[in-house]
């Protein structure tokens, strides 16, 4: 676009005043910490005007998410594990109480079990197959399942993917099946919603050194890669990838659904 020159530090934020998400509500899920991926997203979205509702996964996660919340004024915060339906369905009742309806939905969550992360993926559990899925992909279904009755006047839903979805990332084991499955829940979903005009993309970021990520193997490899090999030669932060959030939710992608949207400063195109 004209004029905006390089967008990225100051210029970022210059873009983003651009956006105006004033009288739009946004539901949050998956802040852990200030690392999280979904915390850059969630100051991208206030900083644009909306009004945000942020889950934490557990009590033992509430005291930290807490204090990131109190940083964004109006933001409120609830509870939700995932992977319980009694506790979506209080959540998005409680939501509709109190907004009426919602304009945004970001799920970045996604969890395997320590042990099937590492090692031999011939040796994947069952049970941690079954987990991942249910926890990192399933959710997904559920929470656009709830959400959707509220987003009135249609929406838009974003959630989080990686490169290991389509490519052998060594380590990344289960989980890279999880993505890959997450991605085509995004295709499917964003088919049966759009005639509601609720829109679904997955956004692939580069390696971010998250909670949910210091327990995939060679993190400090793979970030690595990324500066060697990328044509920006440099790593993503948790600021870029919610500047790509908040261009998703907004007008200006208004024809944008089912889609990956990669930001991981190019690596995803290098050969080797």
């Amino acid at each position: 676009m004209p004029g905006y020159g390089t967008i990225h530090g100051a210029g970022l934020d210059e873009a983003t005043n651009m956006i105006d998400l004033k009288g739009k509500t946004a539901v949050v899920f998956g802040v852990a910490n200030k690392r999280s991926i979904a915390w850059g997203i969630a100051q991208k979205l206030h900083a644009a005007g909306a009004t945000l509702a942020i889950g934490y996964q557990n009590e033992r996660m509430k005291l930290e998410a807490q204090d990131l919340i109190e940083m964004l004024p109006g933001a409120s915060g609830f509870q939700c594990d995932v992977a319980r339906d009694a506790e979506i369905a209080s959540v998005f009742a409680g939501l509709q109480e109190k907004f009426g309806k919602i304009d945004i939905l970001v799920h970045a969550i996604a969890f395997a079990p320590p042990e099937d992360l590492h090692g031999d993926f011939l040796n994947t559990s069952r049970e941690g197959f079954r987990v991942a899925h249910e926890v990192s992909v399933y959710s997904l279904i559920a929470l656009s399942r709830a959400a959707a009755p509220l987003m009135t006047e249609g929406g838009s839903i974003v959630t989080m993917t990686y490169l290991a979805s389509g490519r052998v990332v060594p380590h990344y084991n289960v989980m890279a099946l999880a993505k890959a499955s997450l991605e085509a829940t995004v295709r499917y979903l964003a088919y049966e919603l759009g005639p509601r005009n609720i829109r679904v993309n997955a956004i692939s970021a580069g390696p971010i050194n998250t909670l949910a990520a210091r327990g995939v193997g060679d993190l400090g490899e793979m970030r690595k890669a990324q500066v060697e090999r990328s044509p920006l030669h440099r790593n993503v932060d948790q600021g870029e990838v919610g500047g790509t959030a908040l261009y998703l939710v907004s007008d200006l992608a208004s024809a944008v659904t089912g889609e990956t949207i990669y930001v991981d400063c190019g690596y995803n195109i290098m050969g080797f």
